[in-house]
């Protein structure tokens, strides 16, 4: 399902567009991950399973990237827009996810269909994870990746990245077809819902009012984009974890749990 590489490198340079985020922006609406809570949004319930690096607070490695992806959003939050229209995530949780595994009421309808379901999916992305350390080539450079700019989601606003060549995007695109391919995997439900586009979600839209002028923010947003082009950070892929999350701040582990280095 992924693309390959070229491909990728061109649907993602067209999502950094002026035109697209024009388009984008009529397109966009309320997050249901964050609910109004006394005045304020908060995160709602949203339980599951997803294989990410490291999150900011627990990642010294790609620290400098994270540093500047928190100025970024602080750019977005200052946008003079409806206070309640972007909800930002705390600068902590922000990750990439290199394979979306389970969520919501697939997660709940599969763990009260299998008791075991909690334990059965550490185990088995410790096998896996254990035959793709012993199929893994030689690499002579890390994965290297770098952001390309801003993208506008329906329910979010996030930057995305491209790699540094195509043994960097290939690498990450054998390791989720080695997941999603999984005969055990599968048959515990996890399946491949999208292709592949790397990024860092910055922020979810809360209340979209009827008055917003999407036009005027989409320039806004481009404006943003056009600035950072010249301070692009890089970010390196070395490592992947097993996390759960109850909602979309905070995504946790067992110290059992499997990892992979790349």
């Amino acid at each position: 399902m992924d693309d390959n590489y070229q491909t990728y490198l061109n649907r993602l340079a067209r999502l950094t567009l002026p035109e697209a985020y024009r388009s984008q922006a009529q397109h966009i609406q309320e997050s249901s991950k964050f609910q109004p809570d006394s005045g304020l949004r908060q995160a709602a319930s949203f339980p599951g399973y997803t294989l990410i690096t490291p999150p900011a607070g627990e990642e010294s490695e790609n620290s400098a990237f994270y540093a500047k992806l928190q100025t970024y959003q602080q750019e977005i939050l200052q946008l003079p827009v409806n206070r309640n229209l972007i909800v930002p995530l705390p600068s902590a949780s922000f990750h990439l996810t290199l394979a979306d595994l389970i969520w919501d009421n697939a997660y709940v309808d599969a763990s009260e269909k299998n008791p075991n379901f909690d334990e059965e999916l550490p185990s088995c992305l410790a096998e896996i994870f254990q035959q793709y350390q012993q199929l893994m080539t030689n690499r002579s450079h890390p994965i290297k990746w770098q952001m390309l700019g801003l993208i506008l989601m329906p329910r979010a606003i996030a930057v995305c990245l491209v790699p540094q060549d195509e043994s960097c995007y290939e690498e990450i695109i054998k390791f989720r077809r080695i997941i999603y391919q999984n005969p055990k995997l599968i048959a515990l439900g996890i399946e491949q819902h999208y292709h592949f586009t790397a990024h860092v979600t910055l922020a979810y839209f809360g209340e979209v009012s009827s008055d917003l002028d999407r036009t005027s923010f989409s320039t806004k947003l481009s404006e943003l984009n056009e600035k950072w082009l010249f301070n692009l950070p890089e970010f390196s892929i070395h490592r992947v974890e097993l996390r759960k999350f109850d909602n979309m701040t905070h995504y946790y582990r067992e110290p059992n749990w499997p990892t992979l280095n790349f």
